[in-house]
């Protein structure tokens, strides 16, 4: 195999634009997801490496990676935007797919829950996913998180245990976590030989054969047959591969129960059957080495689906409201969905999208079905990270980028015009915390505007808002990171400086109990007046179902074009607030009975009328303020726990357990956001910097009645 390495690479053509045209059953789009500081930036790395895309191996910690390429990655050390890149892989081994050149189209996406709609969009538009796992301590938060993503949208999926030669590695702890906190039927198809500093390999399970380093600092192989202390380890973990597979292809499961001995290519077709299905996901463990790449690689290839692979898109036609299905070809009339949008400083708008049928040229026009709006292609690109390769054409199964399309955003369906399809879009959590944001000069005022309407653009957990009453512009996200970064970004890309206050809670209002309002607005002027007259009942809904407007008005007592002016005006107050001035949310609206006047009503008074009675009701109907709960795991040392848990629960957290990961134990709680701010100076000081932390949002719960009566005194100056 160590003979493949030179021969692989040379295979590659130097320009992708000859080799694009690979049949649909040669490609591969994947994403490589994980929790932060798993290895997902160093495994693509690493891949680009052994399929010759990069001639040197890129550094995290150096900035030197071809998929960080922000300035604000290479200097924080993370992954903040997804990246698309394209690279090949020639497959020589026995394999259940047919040999040859395959196009792999991979998309690195950030570890941090800040930047989780970046995963959330890339896993709505890949066919298949390599989730990293540290192998230190296995399944982690956001590892769970995003498993849960994938799963929403069915993604198939193989496991990666990395970091095996890391001290606290633990092959076995790490798949019965897999097992455990995710529910997976996930089995190894490579197992380490040794671990920790006497990591030097790995055994392929199907061919029963060792690749191993005869250095720690080696990348070449060695194959060579299974160390004798492993062999019967290798067998049992074989047979359990073989049990668990075997029922996903009939033809395998025959020669089984017969006790025919299956080939390697029997049991490869076994576990594709499986990994396609969505039901069964292989695990490799390894260092990010050549043999665990070069085995990882043959994996992707043999066991991850092509675009034929996956079932056909399904959408809604927006004529007939009938469903309608594409299938992955070329003749197909196009159907398309924008995934992603990023600001190029070279080429201005860039629109990612994925194609799942037809084909797609520079200059044509193309149907925003979401928007119902036509737009005219202006270039097609293939990104390479920010590198950008123009092309004429894209096809059925391509992932590509889009210039000169205005008005198509994230999630939004596009089509052949004459045959319009609507396909699922892309939901994503709202925002939890904000922070009020100030232009530092006169100048900076509109540059403000654009840099923070493009910025939003881009992030759909992005939110702007202005407070007319201070005359502040509000910026709301997932995590004080994510806006930490935008402002950076604005800075440095828009040449904005801007002073921003401290974060501030995402509170909501709600109400706990029906309760009935009127309102009546009558002015009299001297010339034609105005008139609007409406009741209103509200009733509480359950966390998390939003708002529902009803109408129940019997006979004319209100004119049905006055209904829509009532609702109007009630979700501008909803969106204003009455208890604090934070947004209200999960109740239900119903209009029962009003009046109207022949010549004074209008479309105004209405809406004024529907605001003051949702005012005068939610008054009676026990109002409250809800506070966005997060989902803590605090990994420490075990002589801090004591402590560390202590803090927490000074805190108001609500503690659920304790686990032991390698050296360190993991106390998992429940915590108001509100109380965590500046925790991780905090957890270091107890910790004596031993200790990290990971935060994602969990629920919105109400806030106690003394802390509710501090919020509304202190907020007594804005609130309405």
């Amino acid at each position: 195999m160590a003979a493949q390495v030179t021969k692989k690479k040379s295979a590659i053509i130097s320009t992708i634009t000859k080799d694009r045209l690979v049949p649909f059953e040669k490609i591969r789009n994947i994403g490589i997801i994980a929790h932060i500081d798993a290895g997902k930036t160093t495994t693509t790395e690493r891949i680009l490496f052994e399929t010759g895309k990069t001639y040197k191996l890129g550094s995290v910690d150096e900035g030197t990676t071809a998929t960080d390429w922000m300035e604000q990655e290479r200097e924080r050390g993370i992954t903040i935007v997804s990246a698309a890149i394209t690279t090949f892989w020639d497959l020589q081994s026995d394999s259940s797919v047919e040999n040859g050149h395959y196009r792999v189209n991979i998309i690195d996406t950030p570890g941090h829950i800040d930047f989780t709609a970046e995963v959330e969009r890339s896993l709505r538009v890949l066919d298949g996913a390599l989730m990293v796992f540290d192998g230190r301590t296995g399944v982690e938060s956001q590892s769970e998180t995003v498993w849960r993503q994938a799963d929403r949208y069915n993604v198939p999926r193989i496991c990666v245990l990395n970091k095996l030669n890391l001290i606290g590695a633990n092959f076995e702890d790490s798949i019965k976590s897999i097992h455990d906190r995710l529910g997976a039927n996930a089995h190894p198809v490579t197992i380490p030989v040794g671990q920790e500093h006497a990591h030097r390999g790995v055994v392929d399970l199907l061919r029963m054969k060792a690749y191993t380093y005869k250095e720690i600092t080696d990348n070449k192989l060695t194959e060579e047959e299974i160390p004798a202390d492993m062999l019967e380890s290798a067998k049992k973990y074989r047979e359990e591969l073989i049990e668990k597979v075997a029922e996903f292809d009939d033809e395998v499961l025959t020669k089984y129960l017969e006790g025919t001995e299956l080939t390697e290519a029997d049991i490869k077709k076994a576990i594709r059957a499986g990994v396609v299905a969505v039901k069964f996901f292989p695990i490799f463990g390894g260092d990010n080495r050549t043999a665990t790449v070069q085995l990882l690689l043959d994996g992707v290839v043999e066991y991850l689906p092509s675009p034929i692979d996956v079932p056909s898109v399904k959408g809604i036609n927006p004529k007939t409201g009938a469903q309608e299905e594409r299938k992955t070809a070329n003749e197909e009339p196009l159907a398309a969905l924008g995934f992603k949008v990023i600001t190029d400083p070279h080429v201005g708008r860039l629109v990612y999208i994925r194609i799942y049928s037809g084909k797609i040229k520079a200059g044509q026009q193309i149907y925003n079905v979401s928007k119902q709006i036509t737009e005219r292609v202006g270039k097609l690109v293939l990104m390479h990270a920010d590198q950008r390769e123009l092309i004429d054409e894209a096809y059925a199964g391509e992932i590509v980028a889009v210039v000169g399309i205005r008005d198509t955003g994230t999630g939004d369906s596009l089509s052949d015009p004459a045959h319009p399809i609507l396909l699922e879009s892309i939901e994503f959590p709202e925002p939890v915390i904000s922070l009020a944001i100030e232009p530092a000069t006169k100048t900076d005022q509109e540059k403000m505007g654009l840099a923070l309407n493009k910025l939003s653009d881009e992030d759909p957990t992005f939110k702007i808002k202005s407070n007319p009453e201070t005359g502040q512009t509000i910026i709301s996200g997932m995590g004080e990171l994510q806006l930490e970064v935008l402002v950076d970004r604005m800075k440095r890309e828009f040449g904005v400086e801007a002073s921003v206050g401290a974060p501030q809670v995402a509170y909501k209002e709600t109400i706990k109990k029906i309760a009935d309002g009127e309102g009546k607005y009558i002015r009299q002027t001297g010339g034609r007046g105005q008139y609007g007259h409406c009741w209103l009942r509200i009733e509480p809904l359950g966390r998390g179902e939003g708002f529902e407007f009803k109408s129940e008005i019997k006979g004319a007592a209100i004119p049905n074009e006055f209904i829509s002016p009532i609702e109007k005006g009630v979700k501008e107050k909803m969106d204003k607030g009455i208890l604090a001035g934070f947004p209200m949310v999960d109740m239900k609206v119903v209009v029962y009975d009003g009046s109207y006047h022949d010549v004074d009503s209008s479309e105004i008074a209405f809406k004024i009328a529907g605001s003051m009675a949702l005012e005068t009701a939610s008054k009676q109907a026990d109002m409250v303020l809800l506070e966005p709960i997060m989902k803590v795991e605090v990994s420490t040392p075990e002589e801090f726990m004591g402590d560390v848990i202590g803090d927490l629960s000074s805190k108001r957290a609500q503690i659920s357990g304790t686990e032991q990961k390698g050296i360190y134990t993991a106390i998992n709680a429940t915590v108001p956001l509100s109380e965590m701010s500046g925790y991780a100076t905090t957890l270091r000081s107890i910790s004596q910097g031993r200790a990290s932390f990971y935060m994602e949002p969990s629920h919105y719960e109400e806030v106690p009645k003394n802390i509710t009566e501090n919020i509304i005194a202190k907020r007594s100056g804005t609130s309405n």
